[in-house]
């Protein structure tokens, strides 16, 4: 670019510094430090325990994420959400003022550490008037796993079901046996098995008690055609009518012509057999 400046101006041009002023909410004139002053800081805390100076030259990655909209995670919800679960309106502490949809925000601690970016799919309005539903979907998890204990299968459903699974009365998926309880049918609901069971189950056709598979088959290729018919117009019906009236009345020249092409065949078969004869006797 200066040369391309040089040239256009007509005195020539070369850079002597680049410089770079701004990155991000980050800029030239806070918070810049020589890499001297990160290994003065790195002597300090190694030799005498002093962390005053490593913090003011390092600063955490939070601070990068200033201007985006915050979200705080309940601390039972924080590692689940860094092993990749969903975002979910009951695991949300508080939220801030101004999200929209699409935007992306930062999912926070209470504590303000930075645990994932997101994308938001409910705005503030939604959240505030409703008690379930995906909040945002996961962008970049920043936070490592295993920070944060782990809370999920904890609650009263889930020990419920271990403890069902442990006696024997569901087998080792969760799933009803013969010895489960009459409560636990009723009372638990497992949407996933229901969908699992949709998606096995496919409509079948119920098969033809009277008559061959090919029948059944021609009754299927039919029935399409059946519907069709119901629907065409009379006018196309007449049509058909006349069609039909044609063909009765050249039906029988057309059975003359039948007849008397079998006598041709006939009588072509028996000179043949009568030249074999012939060519066994001179032989």
């Amino acid at each position: 670019m200066c040369v391309h400046l040089g040239l256009v101006l007509g005195v020539g041009g070369q850079m002597l510094e680049l410089r770079r002023v701004r990155s991000g909410i980050q800029s030239e004139r806070d918070g810049m430090v020589t890499m001297h002053d990160v290994l003065d800081a790195m002597w300090l805390y190694e030799n005498h325990k002093d962390e005053s100076m490593l913090r003011r030259v390092i600063k955490p990655l939070e601070g990068l994420l200033v201007n985006h909209k915050r979200i705080i995670m309940k601390d039972s919800s924080v590692n689940a959400v860094c092993y990749g679960a969903k975002i979910m309106l009951p695991g949300v502490l508080r939220y801030e003022d101004g999200i929209e949809l699409e935007q992306e925000i930062v999912i926070c601690t209470t504590k303000g550490e930075a645990i994932c970016l997101a994308i938001a799919l409910m705005t503030t309005a939604t959240m505030s008037s409703c008690d379930h539903g995906v909040v945002a979907k996961i962008k970049r998890v920043i936070m490592e796993r295993d920070t944060y204990p782990r809370k999920w299968g904890l609650g009263p459903k889930a020990s419920a079901k271990k403890a069902l699974i442990a006696a024997g009365k569901l087998d080792k998926f969760g799933r009803p046996n013969e010895n489960t309880p009459k409560e636990w049918l009723t009372g638990f609901v497992d949407y996933n098995a229901k969908k699992q069971v949709a998606a096995v189950t496919p409509q079948t056709p119920e098969p033809p008690t009277n008559g061959s598979s090919e029948v059944s088959k021609r009754k299927l290729s039919t029935s399409s055609v059946e519907e069709s018919a119901v629907d065409a117009t009379p006018a196309k019906s007449d049509k058909k009518k006349k069609k039909k009236k044609h063909k009765g009345e050249e039906e029988a020249p057309a059975e003359a012509e039948d007849a008397d092409a079998a006598d041709t065949t006939v009588e072509k078969k028996k000179k043949k057999k009568k030249d074999k004869d012939r060519d066994r006797e001179e032989a």
